[in-house]
């Protein structure tokens, strides 16, 4: 007889046999690397706690902070500012929400928050209760220039003609202290917005204009 018309009577492995085998064959395999298997399923475990247990991340509050060194006098604009994220707790008070376009009553350092005592308008004045903003030129420009937001002064007034100092108000506080006109206003020495006690400020002004007018800082 031909052996290409010859059937392959090779016994077939039963089903349930193959199945069987192949269930030894993956179990020895596992059984083999159980300690493998062992650590990345402990590693998984250590996870997942971790996750379920960790704290979640802290609350933060976006704040606008200058994003350089500022003048006093200087406007806003977008490019001075920056927003960064403190905590609820670390956010000053007051602090300014939109402050693009004001000006400045004091130096603002980078990464510090523009609240409204740091800007020229009527919450100087309520800084200090009992008081009246009034600008007040200074005769010394690099005197006044020592002044800084906060400082409480006495300032004196000295008649030029009789050469004789007078206390004009005690205590008057610092409320601003802007940028200086570079030498192009009429007038010598410096504007710095005080806040003086309102019985002071009809002598204050008019001293402002017949004397030479100075200060002297009070508790500094």
């Amino acid at each position: 007889m031909d052996s290409r018309d010859s059937v392959d009577e090779r016994p077939r492995v039963p089903l349930r046999r193959r199945v069987g085998d192949r269930w030894v064959a993956l179990r020895r395999g596992l059984l083999r690397r159980r300690r493998l298997i062992a650590a990345l399923c402990v590693a998984g475990a250590t996870v997942v706690g971790l996750r379920s247990v960790a704290p979640p991340p802290p609350e933060t509050v976006e704040v606008l902070v200058a994003s350089r060194d500022l003048p006093a006098g200087a406007v806003l604009t977008e490019g001075d500012l920056r927003v960064t994220e403190v905590g609820p707790d670390s956010v000053p008070a007051s602090v300014v929400d939109a402050p693009v376009g004001a000006t400045l009553a004091a130096p603002l350092r980078e990464g510090e928050a523009v609240t409204d005592v740091r800007l020229v308008g009527p919450q100087l004045v309520e800084a200090a209760p009992g008081t009246t903003a009034v600008p007040v030129r200074f005769s010394d420009a690099a005197q006044a220039a020592l002044l800084e937001v906060g400082d409480r002064v006495d300032v004196l007034a000295t008649d030029p003609q009789e050469r004789v100092t007078t206390t004009v108000s005690y205590g008057a506080v610092v409320l601003a202290v802007p940028a200086t006109d570079d030498g192009h206003g009429a007038l010598a020495g410096r504007v710095v917005v005080l806040g003086i006690p309102d019985a002071d400020v009809q002598q204050v002004t008019s001293s402002a204009v017949t004397s030479f007018v100075t200060y002297a800082w009070r508790n500094r």
